[in-house]
């Protein structure tokens, strides 16, 4: 078997974003970066997850609004057209001739761990000192009696759909469920969501609240703690039966259960790199996996799975295989639910008695909102017993912008009286923080220790101004 020239400096599998964020940071550091791709770069964020499915989002937003001004039953075809176009136009950025500029040798092809330091690439053998998993994931396919038999279709596949399906059932209550669910209901589909807990179940209650309630004024359906017992299809329609003795029926099923990361077939045994129950690559705070030379990012660990924090993740890794270093990752994890409103959240998102307090602005007191009439949304921090921003929760239009400044403050320690002395730009969505901030800070100042404080202080002011003011009377 013939062997692939020369020690490669990191071994990158997977051509994500990780891998692609990943393998750039490595070549930019001077290090020869190999990366081995199975089918395509750019990985599901490119063209299955985030890009498609903003897209999607936005495209029914304007269907939505040029169908109540015209009449006319959105164009899928065009919205097809919409989708496939914001993929071409990103493309570039991630394809292999872009990572060839930056210093990346992309090779197609699978890659597998033989033994350690040297991996198979399609049947030859490769030379790495390092080496990075970016394998990414895949949607999770749960063992219902008789979906196989049903007309199917994941976030991967639901592309391939040339026509709105009439009744689109839905299983999964998360933010894949909730923004295919919103896009295609307000495309003409007939949408029900069969959650197997709650809705949005890692969300603050009255935020998920206010997203199901908007989903519903689409004509969404929601099940809540829906238990699937099998599925039948005839004549083409497919009933999914409950343990409630219940069913709904579809015409085509999206399956939104969560995700299984792509570990098989890549020889981790091979090399002494453990996985966790579900099959995720295990790892520390430094990205580096049971194995000391070879790490992981992304997806294919047990990481929250977003494509901004599998960048993150990726950049970290490479440099600590690169360098040497020992960079830690950070915990402070934003995330955003992509729906109308959205709703996105960084750190705790529940308070604990004792140890936090909330603040919380309701958007019908935001003026932004109130000028644009979409007073469905809500500002809510936690905090700890300092005062310092441990976590929130935003719902409203573009939150994923106004989470920023707040992720900033949990990464950082700060404390409502840092954000309330801070001047914000107003009218805008944003004075949402800045208000829950003012009113956490001015709450404490009403606290019995401070009123003391600063009544005793005022009082010494007015002293000294008086005796100031006396000793000019007397001149």
């Amino acid at each position: 078997m013939a062997a692939r020239e020369g020690i490669i400096d990191l071994l990158v599998i997977g051509g994500g974003t990780a891998g692609i964020i990943g393998a750039r940071t490595a070549a930019g550091l001077g290090a020869r970066t190999v990366l081995v791709e199975r089918a395509r770069t750019g990985g599901d964020c490119l063209w299955t997850g985030c890009v498609p499915s903003k897209t999607i989002l936005a495209a029914a937003a304007y269907a939505q609004i040029e169908q109540r001004l015209t009449n006319r039953p959105p164009d899928f075809a065009a919205v097809r057209q919409q989708v496939f176009g914001a993929i071409a136009a990103i493309e570039p950025g991630d394809s292999p001739a872009a990572l060839e500029r930056a210093g990346v040798e992309v090779l197609p092809g699978s890659a597998r761990f033989v033994a350690p330091g040297t991996a198979d690439i399609d049947g030859v053998r490769a030379a790495f000192r390092q080496a990075l998993i970016t394998a990414g994931a895949e949607p999770a396919l749960p063992h219902i009696p008789g979906l196989d038999m049903a007309h199917v279709v994941t976030s991967e596949t639901v592309w391939d759909l040339e026509e709105i399906p009439a009744r689109l059932v839905i299983i999964g209550g998360g933010p894949v469920a909730c923004e295919l669910g919103q896009a295609f209901a307000r495309l003409g589909s007939q949408v029900s969501v069969l959650a197997r807990s709650q809705m949005l179940p890692k969300e603050d209650r009255d935020a998920a609240a206010l997203i199901r309630r908007s989903l519903e004024n689409d004509g969404v359906r929601f099940r809540e703690n829906a238990r699937i017992d099998r599925v039948s299809v005839q004549a083409g329609v497919s009933r999914i039966h409950l343990v409630d003795g219940t069913h709904v029926e579809a015409d085509v099923v999206l399956l939104a259960a969560g995700r299984t990361a792509r570990t098989l077939g890549l020889g981790l045994a091979a090399v002494g790199v453990d996985c966790d129950a579900s099959g995720s690559v295990l790892v520390d705070a430094k990205m580096r996996t049971t194995n000391p030379a070879i790490w992981a990012a992304g997806d294919v660990t047990a990481n929250p799975r977003f494509a901004h924090l599998a960048g993150v993740h990726a950049s970290v890794a490479a440099s600590n295989a690169v360098l040497g270093l020992g960079r830690r990752v950070s915990g402070t994890v934003p995330r955003v639910t992509y729906t109308s409103p959205e709703l996105a959240a960084v750190g705790i998102t529940a308070a604990e008695d004792g140890r936090h307090t909330i603040s919380t602005i309701h958007h019908t007191h935001l003026d932004r909102a109130i000028t644009e009439g979409r007073t469905d949304g809500l500002t809510r921090l936690i905090l700890d017993r300092r005062g310092r921003i441990v976590g929130g929760t935003i719902v409203g239009p573009r939150a994923g912008e106004s989470l920023a400044e707040l992720t900033l403050a949990v990464q950082n320690g700060l404390s409502t009286r840092d954000i309330a002395g801070t001047t914000h730009a107003y009218p805008t969505y944003s004075d949402g923080v800045w208000n829950a901030a003012i009113a956490d800070a001015r709450s404490r100042l009403r606290s019995p220790v401070l009123a003391v404080v600063t009544k005793v202080l005022s009082r010494i002011r007015r002293a000294r101004l008086d005796r100031k003011q006396g000793r000019r009377s007397g001149r």
